[in-house]
């Protein structure tokens, strides 16, 4: 059985290392070649076979359709498979009409990214058809620890940690490199968060757009507020770099709105979860010429001797507590075991 020729075209090596490994768990004879930009794709796609052409939507200098079309021109009977870290319904339906065997949201689900490639190459008998990639305009349903990971693999980052206002970590992608200073950092970032909420309310700004960016450290940091009561960090290598700051900020931007959402659809949730009803105490209303007679004695008061022979007859009614291991009073008296009188 000859080998089928996958090309991977990918610029986030960790992605496309992911990709090879998980094609090298397939029982086949694949010959997988990952190359990092689409201009590259196309110089080797002239010279080689194609049969599955994995690729990234956005590429450096082009788009993944852009890349499809050209290998087609000398592979026309090659498979496609794209993948893309947004989840904007435009470039799904812009997938779906270029005629794409198979579009992916990272993070790439690997047991359905394996079945599209085994339906595709022809490597498993199915009767069913391939599934269309849906063109409906609803967003893609996706938690938010998802989001902050699709956006980690698109940048490289080290790290996306989403904040509230108080400066707890609600949820992250990746740790920080230095954990002990983790809450200095976060205190720090929520007293810039602050601030741009304060001047953004001066302008009149209903949300704060504020971006705080730092470069030229260890790591670089783009900081950002996500609606009113969040924020979100990202923590990476050269991610504010001058050649890459302009293309974080949109990846940044674009998975923001769909965590604003996330976090807006959860509060929604929260809100309409009511309380059980609770019976209220029934409320008694009388007159007071009702209420006055509780108060009154209509039973003849007792004399003071009477009440003291009743007492005196409730005692003598009481049997003595025999225990032999204690003395009586009268008994301690008469063994001068009792203190002496004073008087």
């Amino acid at each position: 059985m000859s080998s089928h020729h996958i090309l991977i075209v990918e610029d986030q090596r960790e992605v496309s290392r992911l990709l090879r490994s998980a094609l090298e768990t397939l029982e086949s004879e694949l010959d997988v070649i990952e190359i990092p930009s689409g201009e590259e794709a196309i110089l080797h796609s002239t010279n080689n076979r194609v049969d599955l052409l994995v690729s990234d939507y956005r590429l450096p200098g082009m788009t993944g359709i852009e890349l499809m079309h050209k290998v087609h021109i000398n592979h026309p009977r090659a498979k496609v498979i794209l993948v893309t870290g947004q989840t904007d319904p435009r470039i799904r339906r812009e997938v779906a009409e270029a005629g794409a065997d198979a579009f992916f949201i990272k993070p790439v689900p690997m047991a359905d990214f394996l079945d599209a490639v085994e339906r595709h190459l022809g490597l498993v008998e199915t009767l069913l058809p391939p599934e269309p990639i849906s063109t409906d305009d609803t967003e893609i349903k996706r938690t938010i620890p998802d989001l902050l990971a699709g956006l980690r693999q698109d940048l490289s980052a080290i790290a996306v940690l989403l904040l509230n206002d108080r400066g707890r970590i609600l949820a992250r992608a990746g740790d920080l490199p230095d954990r002990e200073n983790e809450v200095a950092l976060v205190a720090s970032l929520v007293s810039i968060y602050i601030a741009g909420q304060n001047v953004s309310l001066q302008l009149g700004q209903k949300t704060s757009s504020n971006w705080s960016i730092f470069n030229g450290g260890t790591y670089d940091l783009v900081f950002a507020p996500v609606g009113l009561t969040h924020a979100m960090l990202v923590i990476g290598e050269g991610i504010a770099g001058m050649e890459r700051v302009l293309n974080s900020i949109e990846f940044f931007s674009e998975a923001r709105k769909n965590i604003e959402r996330g976090i807006i659809e959860i509060n929604q949730v929260n809100s309409a979860v009511e309380e059980p009803p609770t019976t209220p105490l029934p409320v008694i209303e009388q007159t007071m010429e009702e209420v006055e007679p509780l108060f009154m004695d209509d039973q003849p008061k007792l004399k003071p001797a009477e009440v003291n022979d009743y007492w005196d007859e409730a005692a003598s009614n009481q049997k003595a507590v025999s225990n032999p291991d204690m003395l009586s009073y009268e008994q301690a008296k008469q063994l001068g075991l009792t203190p002496e009188d004073e008087s």
